[in-house]
């Protein structure tokens, strides 16, 4: 074989090589990931559940409820019920309740009206919520007073032992169940702040950083939440004595123009879905939506996605449109104020 033709084959065939064992796109593996996501969206005027793949392939309709809207999707740690709230009436005279729907047959049952924001405990047995503030609705997220913990076996509701919780809203257990993450504002000496919450105690511990909805990690060994409108951290946490405290964001992901919000960890722990959109009101012309910040619950958000980052150690992801698909990706497409997603655990 002459050398230049000789050269030409190795060549060709190092590459062939080198492609076949390149690592996957950050789709391919999303594509691969079984885990499905679920989320709030707005079409045909109603608010409805939304589920897909991790890749935002097979999107389609849940709940399908022309006259019910359901928002706020959480699903149970076993995968088998959503939680969520559903809103009826318009204005001042909306009522917000809380339900639960089993994934498989449908079946429902509420939990209670007046209620928002519900979280599971890690055993799937109880649900948390905020009970709302006053009956008067209004679309503040953190107008509710105390916590509520609800038995599925019992159907009966239960207080929080410390009777001085108040206007807190983005609540959630830790994975041991001993802990409650929450944001407060306006309340419990409190301007703005994330808090720990014993949740069988009155201990209440400041996160002291900046911001609000935090998430714990699958783990327990990290804590994610909204900086700023345009900034998630994530930092771990240390347990001292069984104690919570933050140490340094070790992972940063930065939306200059569009507002980022609703930070959910995969059930495997390595990558964070969010909502991403532009700023704005809300257009509260739509039926069964509200008037206010486009991440609040109830806000028509038009433009509003879900979108999914691989979380990497002292990296910071930029949402820029040159680094599309190869630190972030787009899952779901069209913009019909997708937020609030959450992920489907593999059932237990």
């Amino acid at each position: 074989m002459n050398r230049p033709l000789f050269y030409l084959l190795t060549t060709l065939s190092w590459v062939a090589v080198s492609q076949t064992q390149a690592e996957p796109t950050l789709k391919q593996e999303l594509s691969a990931y079984p885990n499905q996501l679920i989320c709030e969206g707005y079409a045909d005027n109603n608010w409805d559940l939304f589920i897909m793949n991790a890749d935002g392939s097979k999107l389609k309709n849940l709940t399908q409820t022309k006259d019910v809207n359901e928002l706020y999707p959480q699903v149970s740690p076993n995968g088998k019920m959503v939680a969520f709230v559903s809103d009826k009436g318009a204005g001042r005279k909306t009522v917000r309740s809380v339900w639960i729907m089993d994934l498989k047959t449908k079946k429902r049952i509420k939990v209670a009206d007046y209620a928002r924001q519900p979280f599971w405990s890690p055993d799937s047995k109880v649900l948390g919520y905020l009970p709302q503030e006053f009956k008067k609705f209004t679309p503040k997220d953190f107008s509710t007073k105390g916590i509520m913990f609800f038995d599925l076996k019992t159907k009966t509701s239960k207080p929080h032992p410390n009777p001085k919780l108040q206007h807190l809203y983005n609540p959630g257990f830790s994975p041991d169940g001993k802990w409650i993450v929450s944001t407060v504002h306006a309340g419990m000496g409190f301007k703005h702040a994330d808090i720990f919450i014993e949740a069988d105690g009155d201990k209440v511990i400041d996160c002291k950083v900046h911001g609000c909805r935090p998430s714990f990690s699958p783990d327990g060994k990290y804590l994610g939440w909204g900086a700023s409108d345009h900034l998630i951290e994530v930092a771990p946490i240390h347990w001292t004595n069984g104690e919570p405290s933050l140490g340094e964001p070790i992972f940063k992901i930065i939306d200059k123009k569009n507002k980022i919000y609703h930070t959910e960890w995969s059930p495997n722990g390595k990558w964070i879905t969010l909502s991403r959109g532009p700023i704005g009101k809300g257009d509260p012309t739509k039926p069964g939506t509200q008037m206010s910040a486009r991440e609040i619950v109830g806000v028509y958000a038009t433009g509003w996605n879900i979108f999914t980052t691989k979380i990497s150690k002292n990296t910071t992801v930029n949402f820029k449109k040159e680094n599309e698909g190869k630190t972030w990706v787009q899952i779901t497409k069209d913009g019909q104020s997708y937020k609030e997603p959450d992920w489907i655990p593999t059932k237990k």
